[in-house]
């Protein structure tokens, strides 16, 4: 009896810690958090990628489902795909998404982006969309919307428009010809390798965010 009543307030406390927040108030608290944890911290952070990298893991991996954009990415590949490789495109794309847009962040500034009000009083399950407005440098505005799904963890993220256009189609694009072309593995690889370009600072890194859609 003592070990069956372990287990049910075990199971009462994961409920209780369950992520209840809407889709909007995951996008803000995101934003407040990672505005506190690089304010006064960027010129270090610039200097130390390993850091840089920690902090941004931490605070975007809790919110993003880094599996079920690697589905979406993969599109009808992921049908043929066996579960390592599955679990290995996975691990290794969002290592290399971290490496190649970590240095982007510092650049985050919380009273430059506004989250608009939701479109709509009920959230779609499937795909409810948060739309924000980032002011740019030069005056100008920049729509950045980002697709959640719920979860039995809470409300995730799983792709960013910029302008309309999609991180995830973007690459599902790019990675379905060179799939097509040289198998999974390959693409593995490559992005494995690419990671580790990105580390020595021998791979250029993508544009900023919003520049390639300008």
């Amino acid at each position: 009896m003592k070990i069956l009543a372990t287990l049910c307030l075990l199971l009462l406390s994961a409920v209780a810690q369950a992520d209840s927040r809407t889709p909007d108030q995951v996008v803000t608290e995101t934003a407040e958090t990672l505005a506190q944890r690089i304010e006064g911290q960027r010129t270090r952070l610039e200097a130390n990628p390993a850091d840089l990298y920690k902090l941004v893991d931490e605070v975007f991996l809790p919110v993003f489902d880094t599996d079920y954009a690697g589905r979406l990415v993969l599109g009808k590949h992921w049908r043929t795909a066996t579960a390592e490789q599955r679990k290995e495109f996975i691990d290794t794309f969002y290592n290399f998404l971290l490496r190649s847009y970590a240095r982007y962040v510092l650049r985050f500034e919380r009273d430059k982006v506004r989250i608009l009000p939701m479109a709509a009083a009920v959230p779609d399950p499937k795909n409810t969309v948060v739309r924000s407005v980032m002011q740019l440098d030069d005056g100008t505005s920049l729509p950045v919307n980002y697709s959640l799904h719920q979860t039995k963890d809470g409300w995730r993220a799983f792709d960013v428009r910029i302008e309309g256009i999609s991180y995830v189609q973007n690459y599902r694009n790019q990675f379905n010809a060179e799939i097509k072309a040289k198998g999974i593995d390959a693409v593995i690889a490559r992005l494995q390798a690419d990671a580790a370009r990105l580390d020595a600072g021998t791979l250029a890194r993508p544009p900023a965010p919003g520049a390639a859609a300008r």
